[in-house]
């Protein structure tokens, strides 16, 4: 190397970088809300809702992630959010009970825990920050809980500016 030469260190580390938007999944998150099938919003009528269930068009739902709610303050009966999901399933890539927060972190959880993690191995980990894509919180959080045990560091961040978060005693 002569003097003056510029060198890119970042280009020549053994740092892996770890880009959780390369897991976002695309497709359109759908919430469904109960209330518009409660009478007044407060109350389930049985006989009611189980002929809306029947007669409603669910293919609506092809291939969308589907989180069911109630946004009001009411009573609404377990069974009725497993008929709404027996009616979403066959349609739905997933049907969660929550919210918008609760149906991210399950897509994340189940495309996370399909990572092979024995490829970071002792590996010096970069999750990257700072993406185009609303990836949540919970996403990080469990990507370094499966990763710790495998990897000889974690950090956040990129790799020219990292925040280091763990490292492998040494034995």
């Amino acid at each position: 190397m002569s003097q003056g030469e510029i060198v890119n260190k970042v280009a020549n580390s053994a740092l892996v970088t770890f880009n959780l938007e390369d897991y976002y999944p695309q497709g359109e998150r759908v919430v469904y809300d109960i209330k518009d099938n409660l009478f007044q919003e407060a109350i389930l009528k049985e006989k009611d809702f189980r002929a809306f269930v029947k007669e409603h068009d669910w293919s609506q739902y092809q291939d969308k992630y589907v989180s069911l709610t109630c946004t009001v303050e009411a009573i609404v009966p377990t069974w009725a959010y497993m008929l709404l999901t027996s009616k979403l399933e066959p349609y739905a890539k997933m049907v969660v009970f929550g919210g918008p927060d609760v149906l991210e972190a399950a897509i994340f959880q189940q495309l996370l825990s399909q990572v092979d993690l024995e490829a970071f191995r002792d590996a010096k980990v970069v999750v990257k920050g700072c993406g185009n894509l609303p990836v949540p919180t919970y996403a990080y959080t469990e990507i370094t809980r499966l990763l710790r045990p495998y990897v000889s560091s974690i950090m956040y961040g990129e790799p020219c500016s990292t925040v280091p978060l763990y490292k492998k005693p040494r034995k």
